[in-house]
């Protein structure tokens, strides 16, 4: 049975598909093909989904939509797009939480659990909580639009000077370096009370279109002239005060026992992913990684096995590297074509020994192998690497790459067997949706990776899941006594992760990278 998952048409669209039961594709529209009209289907990513599955249109049983579209022209058409493209298929729409819902606990190893979907807004939703069991999954209780704690952490992205919709992760990294000496103060804004939780309107200026439209009251509450610029010294604190709130609030909405799933939006965020993990409520916490708008495509199709088709099979995440891979000579006829010089490597041997070599003389390496990632975070297929040895690999990457702010720290990534020694690490690392500890005796070795209270990005690769990249990391280990790697997403500024050799070519040849090994080939400058 095929099912073909869409989600996320307004932002972030997506295409997932599910052939009996198990995830065999999923690809984000952005990145196959950028320029994307919202609210259109996300052809590219459909066409390259089903490439992967092996998939034609006419063996396609079931197109589950995320988000129920409504009525209207624009609904008809997509509707009509979708007939034309699979002729035999029956289309399902699915209630856009709903299907965040699904997209964690059925990619979950749990039969049971407790689920947290919270984003900015979804269908005039904001936060739902999900009783799961079995194959069902029943709505607990829900926040709605405006009383959303999405909304209000957008809302001071804005304040302190970063794109809202866009850049919430700024805060959050940020927040690291802060105290959370405001947190009160969002707390009274999004107050809790018998009915629920409910934004206070006092708070902000209706009339005011910019830095977050707070009001006179917030900016008394801290101590400012009303509509004052945020002192950068007071910014960090800020950030602060909104994550802490953040984790008290969901972790109020959430309750606590058994297990937790989260998806949304919200659960990107990957410090409050690890305060959920520590604080001792729940037996097991699990986050489905691609957890904003794309991975309702997941959900979507998730959704459609287990009520549209009543299936009780069980098929937990396993990787998201489920995005295309391309040949040797797919890659060769792109740098052909480019007219660049380049190596060979024709065995993984040599491959091997050719990033290695890279990265012993202090090299930073873009590394391009098989499936491209699903989701915002680059696991080892679509990565930049440097060696953590090397004391100038924060400046290299962030300034002079990545072209970054300091605060925002790249990923440690480590062999499964080996995590213990350097890291105290959970099972949500593995797809680098939480931080990790590092245990003191490390800390001075990653001290470039380390955000405040010793927190460090930490991906723990297992061999079962990405052989080539273990390997490397297990040889890196060999030569230098440190099998870690700093890792960041391989992509430049503004860009989504890369997807293709073309891609990969052209931000290679835009940044300071030194080398590329993308396939089998080596590319130096």
């Amino acid at each position: 049975m095929i099912i073909v998952g869409l989600g996320g048409l307004q932002k972030d669209a997506a295409c997932a598909v599910l052939r009996d039961g198990e995830l065999v594709s999923a690809v984000e529209q952005q990145k196959a093909a950028p320029r994307h009209m919202r609210g259109a289907l996300p052809v590219e990513a459909m066409r390259m989904a089903l490439e992967i599955g092996g998939v034609q249109g006419g063996d396609v049983e079931t197109v589950a939509l995320a988000r129920p579209l409504g009525e209207g022209h624009r609904a008809r058409q997509i509707h009509l797009e979708l007939r034309s493209l699979f002729p035999k298929a029956r289309v399902v729409s699915v209630d856009h939480h709903r299907a965040h819902a699904a997209s964690a606990y059925y990619a979950s190893p749990f039969d049971r659990a407790t689920v947290v979907a919270m984003d900015n807004v979804g269908d005039f939703r904001c936060g739902s909580r999900w009783r799961a069991e079995g194959t069902d999954l029943w709505l607990e209780a829900e926040m709605s639009y405006p009383d959303s704690l999405g909304d209000l952490y957008s809302r001071v992205t804005e304040l302190l000077g970063f794109r809202p919709m866009l850049e919430e992760h700024k805060v959050q990294w940020l927040s690291a370096s802060g105290e959370p000496k405001y947190a009160g103060v969002f707390r009274e804004i999004l107050r809790q009370d018998a009915s629920g939780f409910r934004a206070d309107p006092a708070w902000f200026d209706m009339d005011r279109r910019e830095a977050g439209g707070f009001g006179a009251r917030f900016y008394e509450a801290l101590g400012l002239a009303e509509g004052a610029e945020i002192p950068e010294a007071m910014k960090p604190d800020l950030a602060a005060s909104i994550q802490s709130a953040a984790e008290a609030i969901v972790m109020d909405f959430a309750g606590a026992g058994g297990n937790l799933c989260l998806a949304g939006g919200l659960a990107l965020n990957a410090l409050l992913v690890a305060a959920l993990e520590r604080s001792g409520r729940w037996d097991n916490v699990f986050v489905q990684p691609a957890a904003g708008n794309s991975g309702t495509a997941i959900g979507a199709a998730y959704h459609a096995w287990r009520r549209t088709h009543g299936r009780s099979e069980r098929c937990p995440m396993r990787s998201l590297c489920l995005g295309p891979e391309f040949s040797a000579e797919q890659i060769k006829r792109v740098l052909e074509n480019c007219k660049l010089r380049f190596r060979f490597l024709p065995t993984r041997e040599e491959l091997l020994a050719a990033a290695l070599d890279q990265l012993s003389q202090d090299r930073i390496v873009a590394w391009m192998q098989g499936r491209m990632e699903f989701g915002p975070r680059a696991l080892g297929n679509r990565s930049i690497l440097a060696s953590p040895l090397d004391p100038y690999s924060t400046e290299n990457l962030n300034v002079y790459i990545k072209h970054r702010e300091s605060f925002r720290k790249f990923a440690a990534s480590v062999p499964e067997e080996a995590a213990d020694e350097y890291f105290e690490t959970g099972p949500n690392a593995r797809f680098l949706a939480t931080v990790s500890r590092v245990k003191q005796k490390h800390r001075k070795t990653f001290e470039a990776a380390v955000l405040g209270g010793d927190w460090v990005r930490v991906h723990v690769v297992s061999k079962s899941e990405n052989p080539l990249f273990h390997r490397l990391l297990v040889e890196w280990g060999k030569r230098t006594g440190l099998p870690v790697l700093y890792n960041t997403s391989f992509n430049l500024f503004g860009d989504p992760l890369v997807c293709t050799p073309r891609d990969a070519v052209r931000s290679f040849y835009s940044s300071g990278i030194d080398a590329m090994v993308t396939g089998q080939f080596l590319l130096e400058k």
